[in-house]
Order: C-alpha cells, then structure tokens, then sequence
C-alpha cells in the first residue's frame, strides 16, 4: 500500500513477538497485559502463526508471505490489509473487519471467515494538495484473486463487490453468504454448500459449481455463461420425489419401525433407493435397521441417535447430515457422500450376525471431507479408497480397520492411530496427517 503522509514502522519478528505476549496477557486478565494495534506495520515474511490475536487491529498493514496459520483473529480489524501470498491456513476470522484486504494468492485453506466482512473498502488520508487521498494497494483493495479459500467456512460473511477471479472455494462452507455484485469468473466451486447465499448480480462466468449445494442459492441477474453446474444440488428434487411415491412415507417410516419392533411379525421394511428425503428433515432417534436408501439424497437431515444397523446407504448424499451417536454397525456407505457431516461418537463397527459373524460397516470409496468422527467406533472399518481429507478423528478407534489407499491429507488422528488400523499401505498423507 502507498499513499503520502502516512508512516509504516517496520517490526521484526522480535517486536512482533512481544506484542502478542502482551496481547495475550490481557485476553487471560493478567498484569502488563496491552492490546496489539500493529496499524501500518510492515510485518512482510514474519512468523504471527498459532496466536491469539483476538480484537487487535492490524488496519493498513502489510503482511505480504506472512505465516498466519492457525491464528485467531476473531473481531479484529485487518481493514485495508495487504495479505497478498499469506498463509492463513486454519486461521479463525470470525467477525473480523476485512473490508479492503487484498487477499491475491494467499490460503485461507480450512479458516474460518463466518460473519467476516470481505466487501471492498479504502482507506483515506488528508492530502495538502489534493484533499483526500486514497491509500493503493498494488492490487485492488478487496480482491481475492487466486485465493485458496478451500474448505473455509464463510458462513454470512459478506463479499457482495469484492474480486476473486479463479479463487478456489471447494468444498467452502458459505451459507447465507452474501456476494451480490462479486467478481467470480472462474471461481471453483466445486463441492462447496451455497445454501442461502446470495449472488445476485455476480459474474460466474466459466466458474465450476459441479457438486455445489445451491439450495435456496439467489442467482437473480447472475451471469452463468459456461458456468459448469453438474450435480449440483438445488432445490429440485434429485431422483425420486418423496411425496410423489405410492404411499406416504410417514406411514412407510412407521412401518418399518413397526417391523424392526416386532422381529418382523408386523409391518415391513421399506426401500428409498433413488429417493430425495430431504423434505423429513429429521429422522433422529428412529429405530430403522436394515434402512435401504441406496443413492438417496439425506442432505443436511437429522439422525442422531438413530439405529441403522446394516443400513443399505451406498452412494447416498448425506452431506452435513447430524449422524452424531448414530448406530450404523455393519452398514454400507460405500461410495457415499458424507462431507461436513456429524459423526462423532457413532458407531461404524461390526454387526455381530448368527455364528458369531461380524459384519464390518464400509465406508469404501466414501467422501468424508470435513467431517467430525470425535469418538466414533470404527473398528473392522472397511475405508479403503475413503477420502477423510481434513477430517477429526480423535478419540476413534480404528483397531483392525482397513484404510489402504485412503486419503488423510490435513486430517487430525490420534497418536496411536497406525498403530491400531490393520492395513493402512498406499494411504496418501498419512505421515503429513
């Protein structure tokens, strides 16, 4: 950023550190604590990374190459900032001031940006001459050009004007963003949950919204021209259309119920292969073994605690489904669809059948992108070719499970975890997990 009258102080790494050591000595309410205010600092290349940076503010600074991993900067101001090339891998933003950053190349990959405010801003000084002038970064304040916002959460956060042409937002969590007006072309979106977004008036041009959530997404006067939109998921109905079966499925639901109740003497069990359930919207706490919703679409549904035992779920949707306690021994997801889902505590183990069989769960071949298994059972799992890139799970126990050519790039494991899988050849990051 340039601009006459103002003065940027250069700190090194030294000054930088003792700041955040003050700053966090007045988040924990000890003495000699002072609020970090690093306002037009040069602190190009500097190491700022796992700090907790709460409510400081850091206006007109550059940070070009600066390590930012990890750090909280919940509330702060980084209004007008230069974070060209930066690295704020995981960092949490939450209702952080960002209007004005410039944000070309930088990686915001797994951040979270929920209620940041990312619209454009300039900041403005009095000038001799000319009145006011207006602070310039090398880039246009507010662009996002070649951001890496991959799995971000920018949940309402605000971006309506700002520009992020061939910005990568996959598998991004958005909800009820607001990016009315922005420049997108050739944005990747592929994966990423748009629910609720709104992005009249954006130019998506050429942009990949494949596999994008676009439920209750306004695209009002947006420009879509070659902008690839397979399988992405709107508000349409995917395959079957639940209220348009033979019977109601709330009395299909309650027979099959029945059915697991009664060992089979009463009711039936149903079938929902191909079938779009999202209008249930809950199906928690409900005993539904042997549930067959082969390729059906369970996105965002309810089902905690419920009993799915041998559940048949090969190629279902079931993105940021709430499965957290669920039973799911023995049940096949292979090649399902479970990203930003609640897993944790469930249980993905073996269904102990007569003689003393077991009956491992699969998740073969399964996208679990970002999801919690905190806890979960996941003993005699079969996971090979499973993709639990940037998944939690800590706390599982993963004793004889199979995991061989499994992704587990960014994922958080247990300390034991090679220890306790039976078969792990070929997983891909597994040392970088």
């Amino acid at each position: 950023m340039s601009g006459p009258g103002v003065q940027y102080r250069t700190l090194d790494q030294a000054q930088v550190d003792e700041i955040c050591r003050r700053h966090e000595l007045l988040w924990s309410g000890k003495p000699g604590g002072a609020r970090a205010s690093m306002t037009y600092c040069v602190l190009d290349g500097l190491d700022l990374s796992n700090r907790d940076l709460s409510d400081a503010d850091l206006t007109g600074s550059t940070l070009v190459g600066t390590d930012l991993s990890g750090t909280v900067f919940n509330s702060a101001s980084l209004y007008g900032a230069d974070l060209r090339r930066a690295n704020l891998a995981g960092a949490s933003m939450r209702r952080a001031d960002m209007r004005g950053a410039a944000l070309r190349g930088a990686n915001l990959q797994g951040a979270d940006l929920s209620e940041t405010d990312l619209r454009e801003g300039m900041i403005a000084q009095v000038d001799r001459d000319r009145g006011l002038s207006v602070l310039k970064h090398q880039t246009r304040p507010g662009e996002m050009t070649m951001a890496n916002f991959q799995g971000a959460n920018l949940s309402r956060s605000k971006m309506s004007g700002s520009t992020a042409q061939k910005a990568d937002f996959t598998d991004a969590v958005m909800l009820g963003a607001r990016m009315v007006r922005a420049n997108l072309r050739s944005a990747c979106f592929s994966g990423a949950n748009l629910e609720g977004a709104d992005l009249s008036g954006a130019d998506l041009t050429d942009a990949d919204m494949t596999d994008t959530v676009l439920i209750d997404t306004t695209l009002t006067m947006a420009r879509l021209d070659n902008c690839d939109r397979t399988g992405a998921l709107t508000d349409d109905p995917i395959g079957k259309n639940m209220r348009e079966l033979d019977r109601p499925v709330e009395d299909m639901i309650a027979d099959h119920m029945k059915w697991c109740a009664t060992g089979g003497k009463e009711g039936k069990p149903s079938s929902f292969d191909e079938t779009d359930l999202r209008p249930l919207k809950s199906l928690a706490g409900k005993t539904l073994t042997a549930f067959h919703a082969r390729g059906a679409t369970l996105y965002g549904l309810d089902l905690e605690g419920a009993q799915l035992q041998g559940a048949k779920l090969e190629r279902a949707d079931l993105r940021m489904a709430g499965l957290r306690g669920a039973d799911l021994r023995g049940a096949d997801l292979t090649g399902a669809k479970l990203n930003n889902a609640d897993l944790r505590d469930c249980k993905l183990g073996p269904l102990l059948l007569e003689g003393d069989r077991l009956l491992p769960a699969s998740l073969a071949a399964a996208k679990v992108r970002y999801s919690d298994l905190t806890g979960a059972d996941l003993r005699h799992l079969k996971g090979t070719g499973a993709d639990f890139s940037y998944s939690t799970l800590f706390g599982a126990d993963v004793r004889h499970g199979l995991f061989t050519g499994s992704c587990f790039t960014g994922a958080r494991l247990g300390d034991s975890f090679l220890d306790d899988v039976e078969d792990a050849r070929g997983a891909i990051d597994m040392d970088a997990a």
